[in-house]
């Protein structure tokens, strides 16, 4: 079955695997992320396969409770001016905005349209993530944001529950823009130790993400992932109703081991 046929569940959104791990997207927030998320959602079905059809949605359902219709406008401009590389099933790569026209009415309105590229990339697609909205509203970290999606991807993977992963590898699921935490020690305290306690503290899933050393040098991490168990889901649940204020100090911050290789 295609990803465009799946039904979503209330509360629930599909996001197909194209869309998932782009390359390119370093330069996008938190608040971009969800914008997009909230886009594609509203958007689902046959008529995004449709090049250049136009969607409609208030910017009251957009927009989160700490953004400004400035600042919404900004993540449009930004979601229209990045340029990503997603890769087909078929190993294609498709180079492609994110977001194509938008017009925000006096009346508070919003019409936008996807970029023929994308429509063409999701018309074939065949995996998808489903993606729990109220989670997506609560992570405070963009790539906590990107592992939940990357990890919705691989949950049902019957035959697989780690990977190895290169550097570039972590760098493209988190969504670390280039240039950007360059060195071992601060991709790990910036990027990869928040994401895994944030995505940890707050959704159905547990990960891990451990550095693969020759001598002292990392030169990759291995990545596993599993389902929460009946006491895991509640206390992720307990933890999603809370603030995130806070949260980072409540999150267990302890380290992982070295994989020697």
């Amino acid at each position: 079955m295609k990803s465009i046929d799946i039904a979503t569940d209330q509360g629930i959104m599909i996001k197909p695997r194209e869309l998932i791990e782009i390359r390119g997207a370093g330069p996008l927030t938190l608040a971009d992320r969800r914008t997009f998320n909230i886009l594609l959602d509203h958007a689902w079905g046959k008529d995004l396969l449709a090049h250049q059809h136009s969607f409609k949605i208030s910017t009251t359902d957009l927009k989160h409770a700490d953004q400004t219709n400035q600042r919404l406008k900004r993540s449009l401009r930004r979601l229209q001016q990045t340029l990503v590389i997603a890769v087909q099933a078929n190993g294609d790569e498709v180079t492609s905005q994110l977001l194509g026209s938008t017009r925000v009415k006096s009346n508070g309105d919003l019409t936008y349209s996807f970029p023929a590229e994308l429509s063409d990339l999701l018309k074939d697609s065949s995996v998808f993530a489903k993606l729990d909205l109220e989670v997506m509203k609560s992570f405070s970290s963009k790539y906590a944001f990107a592992l939940y999606e990357a990890i919705s991807r691989r949950i049902n993977l019957s035959h697989k529950f780690v990977e190895e992963l290169d550097i570039g590898d972590i760098r493209d699921i988190l969504g670390v823009e280039d240039g950007k935490l360059t060195t071992h020690y601060n991709l790990r305290t910036k990027a990869i130790d928040p994401a895994v306690n944030e995505v940890n503290a707050i959704t159905p899933y547990q990960v891990t993400i451990i550095p693969r050393k020759k001598g002292r040098k990392v030169f990759g991490f291995m990545m596993g992932w599993s389902v929460k168990d009946v006491a895991g889901m509640k206390k992720a649940y307990a933890e999603l109703q809370r603030p995130k204020i806070g949260r980072d100090v409540r999150l267990d911050g302890s380290q992982t081991d070295v994989v020697e290789d």
